[in-house]
Parts: structure tokens; sequence; C-alpha cells
């Protein structure tokens, strides 16, 4: 009798991904590796896993450690919220539950930057918990499995339903890895290997000729373009710095105090503006450099950066730092972008 997971669990053992967080089925390593994978890629999240792990092998050294720390650890990694909420939720594991990750779904879901998905994925690998752990990959492929072109509510619940059906072999954390590596290995959003895959003979996307087509994707819209300008301010071997919140886009890190303008606005009375305003510094500009290019998933970035000087250094927020001390701080991928264009390059 043919059993779809039996044999999806036979391929998985067979050619699953050699992972590091797999070596270990701790609650806080694949913790840690589905946080960082929100968003990311694989092949660009193993060497920051790997690197955060020898200097935080446990759950309490994050909890103890500084958010500045692990913020130039997570450098570059991007959508640093989740390393903000990550530190937060581990201290809450330390204080209330003496260091141990939470079993319990409602428990555990109630932590900072805990949603649905990492819930399901951790419970499920971590402590053998029957969670489908539903993610835009496993959607995609039982969608391609169930022949949904559609993702409504209703097709929606019938993935949960399916993923739900295929927990029940005493393996969930394994089945779901599967799926996941099924996702990345053979059924790409945009290519398919479909000889390869275990779910072959019951998927309906390739029996019906064209697994690519399911599900509907949905059409992009335009992504826009903001602008901003940047102060570099060099006094004495030091720059000035500023620390953006911790509620906001890019919380915590540092950057290069910079502002929002807008189209036929005079960018370098904008700046000077802000700069006494906001700063407390009366600036001159000496001149620009090239503008700076970077994406996010939402907006497209340019920014200009001017270097100024000042009459005065004190200022109502910021801070001095030298600039061999750079390296010491978190800063955003645009920042170092900037510190290229500047001509900071040793840091």
């Amino acid at each position: 009798m043919y059993n779809t997971n039996n044999i999806l669990l036979t391929w998985y053992d067979a050619n699953k991904r050699i992972l590091p967080w797999r070596d270990y089925n701790e609650p806080y390593n694949i913790w840690l590796s589905e946080v960082m994978l929100q968003q990311t890629q694989v092949k660009t999240v193993v060497p920051y896993y790997t690197k955060w792990i020898k200097k935080f092998p446990t759950l309490k050294s994050v909890a103890e450690s500084d958010l500045n720390s692990l913020l130039k650890l997570w450098e570059g990694l991007g959508y640093y919220s989740r390393c903000r909420n990550f530190h937060k939720a581990t201290q809450i594991v330390v204080e209330k539950y003496k260091s141990v990750v939470p079993n319990d779904y409602k428990l555990f879901r109630q932590l900072p930057g805990v949603g649905d998905y990492i819930a399901s994925a951790v419970l499920s690998i971590a402590y053998n918990k029957k969670y489908p752990a539903v993610d835009a990959n496993l959607k995609r492929v039982i969608s391609r499995y169930l022949g949904i072109k559609k993702l409504t509510r209703r097709n929606t619940l019938r993935i949960h339903n399916q993923l739900n059906k295929m927990l029940t072999n005493g393996r969930p954390g394994d089945i779901n890895q599967a799926l996941m590596d099924v996702g990345s290995l053979i059924c790409k959003p945009n290519d398919v290997i479909c000889i390869k895959c275990p779910l072959i003979n019951k998927c309906k996307g390739y029996s019906y000729g064209n697994p690519i087509m399911y599900p509907d994707k949905n059409k992009r819209k335009p992504i826009p373009t903001k602008e901003y300008v940047a102060v570099f301010i060099l006094y004495n071997d030091h720059i000035f710095i500023n620390q953006r919140s911790e509620d906001g886009l890019l919380g915590g890190l540092w950057e290069l105090p910079m502002i929002e303008v807008f189209e036929n606005s005079n960018k370098i009375k904008a700046l000077k503006t802000y700069a006494k305003n906001k700063l407390g510094l009366s600036i001159d500009i000496l001149n620009c450099f090239d503008k700076v290019k970077h994406s996010y998933s939402h907006y497209k970035l340019l920014v200009t950066p001017f270097a100024c000087e000042v009459s005065n250094i004190e200022s109502k927020i910021g801070h001095w730092i030298r600039v061999g001390e750079i390296d010491k701080y978190a800063f955003s991928k645009v920042n170092h972008k900037l510190f290229n264009a500047i001509g900071i390059k040793n840091y």
C-alpha cells in the first residue's frame, strides 16, 4: 500500500540537507535557526548561526548579553527586530521558565517574536509535537500536491488539514523538515525537479502537467523609492553617529544621522535644519559624495552623504566615536555602504 508519509521520511533520511542546527535537537538551537531563517536564505544564515552559537552557546548567555553585542553579531542579516525580540524572549524564558523553552504552544506563542510558524516549527522539531509548520514554502509544496490554484481561506484550511494528516506517524518534526527540504531542493517557486520528488506519485500539480502554475502567484506591487541625505562629520579623528530608536526599522542600530527629503526640496537646507533642530549641531556643508543605493523588501533607498564641519560638538543626542572604533558598533548595510562611499574602509 502506498504510504506518502513513509516515502517522504525515507527520502528525507537519505537526502536531508546537512545544516548545523540539525546536529542538535535542542530547543534553543532550533528556535535561533528559525528566527534567523525568517525571510532569509539558508546559505546566508549558516555562517551567522555558526558565529552566534560559538559566542552564545546557551539561551542564558543570550539573555545575559547586552543588546548592542547581539546586534553587532547580527549585523548584515537584516530584519533586526528579530534579534531584539529574540533577546527579550530569552530573558523571559530565563526568568519565568528557568531557562527551559516551554513546550506548551500557548506559552511559547506568547513570547516576543514567536508567531504561529516559529511556534509550530520549534515545538515539532525539538519536542516532537504534532504542529504543521506552515510557511510560504510548505504552502507552495502542498498547493501543488493538492492541485490548489487559489490560496483562499478555504484552500488554506485544506493545506493545514493535509499537513495534519501527514503528522500522524510519530515523527512530526521530520515530516515538517522533509517538506521544507522538498520545497528548497526540488519544488522551488520557478523551477521543479519532479522526477526526484518523493511526492510525485500523488502530486496533482505534476499529473496536471505544469506544477509551476500552482498556486497562482501574487502580482508584485511597484516598489517605491525614498531619498535621504546623511550627515558625515569628522572632527579630530572622530565621527558623529546616532542610535536608532529600538521600536522602529533597524531599531537599536547606529547610523550616520539622516533625514528623508522629497522631490524638489532643498537638500542642504533640509540637512542644516535637521542638524540644528534634531541634533543640536550647527553645520556647514563642505561637499557631497556619490549616492548610495540600497533595497529593502518594501522600498528602495537612495542616500546622499554630505561631509560637514561643526562649530560646536555638544549634541542633544548622538555619540562621537573614533574612526577606528566603528567596528565596535552595529550598523546596517546601508551605513557600511555610506562608509565606503565616503572613503572610510578600514573598519
